[in-house]
C-alpha cells in the first residue's frame, strides 16, 4: 500500500489505518483477544502499517493487544496513541506516555495525540500551553515523534498549534458524518495537517450490514449513536440503496467504496477497526478502489441525504438518551 506523509513530519502512514478501540473491549460486545490479535496482524499482512490506539481503550488493554500483535515487526509499523483528557496536566501527560510505552512494549510512540479537548466530560480545564509543553518535552526526549490532536475544533486546533507543531487531527469523519469539512478541514489543508478520520464507516452503518429492522445487542454503544436513531437511520438506508450500484460497478463492498471515497478527500486518511482477519484484509483493499471525479461527486451527493438534515451538534453520540 502506498504511504503518505504524516503532516510535515518524516513519518509515513498508510491511507487506511487499523483502529483498535474495539481491542479494549469496553463499550463493545463479543470481542475476543485472540481474534483481535489475528485481525491486527492480518491488517499488517495486507499492507496496513499504521495502527491507532489510546490509553483509555480498555484502560491500556488495547495498547497491550497491539503490542502482542505487532512487537516482532515494530520497526515496520507506525504506532499512534492518545493521552486521555483527564491526564492533560504536565506531569500526568509524561506519566501517561510512559504507561503507554510500557503497554506497547516500545521505547517510542510515532504519533501521540490529545484525545479530547481540555474540559471535555467535565474534566479540569488544563491550559493547552501546559499540555503542549509536556508533549514538546516528550518529543525532545525521543519518546514521541509527532504530536496530534483528536476531536478538536478549528479554533482549538489553531490554539494548540501556537505552542508546538501539530501534524494531525483525528475527527469523526465519514460519508455520513462530515462536520469537519465545514470546520477544521480547510485549516488542515492550508497548514498541511493530516486528517485521521475515525468512525470512517459510521460505526459499521456504511457496511450495509445493519438493515432497516436491525436491533442492536444490549450493551452495544451504537444505540447512542444519532445515526442509528429514528429518521437519521431511515435516511441512511435510502443512501445505502443508492450507493450499492456504484459498489457493484467497482466490484467492491459498500465499506470499501465508503473508505475509498474518504481517502480521496483532501488530507484525509481513514481509521477502520476490525473484529476478525477478513475485515482487515477487506478494509485494506479499499485503497485499490479508484473513483473518478464524477463518481466522487455522485457519492458526495448521496451522502448528503444523511448529512444535510443533521443539526449542528458536532458530537455523534447522544450519551444522555
Amino acid at each position: 500500500m502506498e504511504t503518505r506523509p504524516l503532516g510535515t513530519s518524516d513519518i509515513k502512514i498508510t491511507p487506511i489505518i487499523m483502529g483498535t478501540w474495539q481491542a479494549g473491549k469496553t463499550h463493545w460486545v463479543g470481542i475476543e483477544d485472540a481474534e483481535t490479535i489475528k485481525a491486527i496482524r492480518a491488517a499488517f499482512d495486507a499492507g496496513i502499517t499504521t495502527v491507532d490506539t489510546a490509553e483509555i481503550y480498555g484502560n491500556g488493554h488495547s495498547e497491550q493487544i497491539v503490542a502482542q500483535a505487532l512487537s516482532e515487526v515494530r520497526d515496520q509499523v507506525v504506532y499512534a496513541s492518545k493521552v486521555w483528557v483527564g491526564n492533560l496536566k504536565h506531569d500526568k501527560v509524561i506519566e501517561a506516555c510512559d504507561r503507554s510505552l510500557k503497554n506497547l512494549q516500545t521505547d517510542y510512540i510515532d504519533l501521540y495525540q490529545i484525545h479530547w479537548p481540555p474540559g471535555t466530560f467535565n474534566t479540569e480545564v488544563v491550559p493547552l500551553e501546559e499540555t503542549m509543553s509536556a508533549l514538546n518535552k516528550l518529543k525532545e526526549q525521543g519518546k514521541i515523534r509527532a504530536i496530534g490532536v483528536s476531536n478538536f475544533s478549528h479554533a482549538q486546533l489553531e490554539e494548540a498549534a501556537q505552542y508546538g507543531k501539530i501534524d494531525s487531527l483525528q475527527p469523526p469523519y465519514s460519508l455520513f458524518w462530515r462536520k469537519v469539512e465545514q470546520d477544521a478541514q480547510p485549516y488542515c489543508i492550508e497548514n498541511n495537517i493530516s486528517i485521521l478520520a475515525y468512525s470512517s464507516l459510521a460505526q459499521g452503518l456504511l457496511t450495509g450490514k445493519f438493515g432497516p429492522d436491525h436491533q442492536l445487542r444490549e450493551g452495544d454503544h451504537r444505540a447512542k449513536n444519532r445515526l442509528f436513531q429514528g429518521d437519521n437511520y431511515k435516511r441512511a438506508q435510502q443512501a445505502l440503496d443508492k450507493l450499492r450500484p456504484i459498489a457493484e460497478r467497482h466490484n467492491c463492498s459498500l465499506a470499501q467504496l465508503s473508505l475509498a471515497w474518504l481517502i480521496a478527500q483532501p488530507q484525509t486518511n481513514a481509521i477502520a477497526g476490525a473484529r476478525h482477519e477478513g475485515q482487515s484484509s477487506s478494509n485494506a483493499k479499499a485503497a485499490e478502489v479508484k473513483l473518478s471525479q464524477e463518481e466522487l461527486q455522485e457519492i458526495d451527493a448521496i451522502g448528503r441525504i444523511v448529512t444535510d438534515p443533521l443539526d449542528d451538534n458536532p458530537v455523534m453520540w447522544d450519551w444522555n438518551s
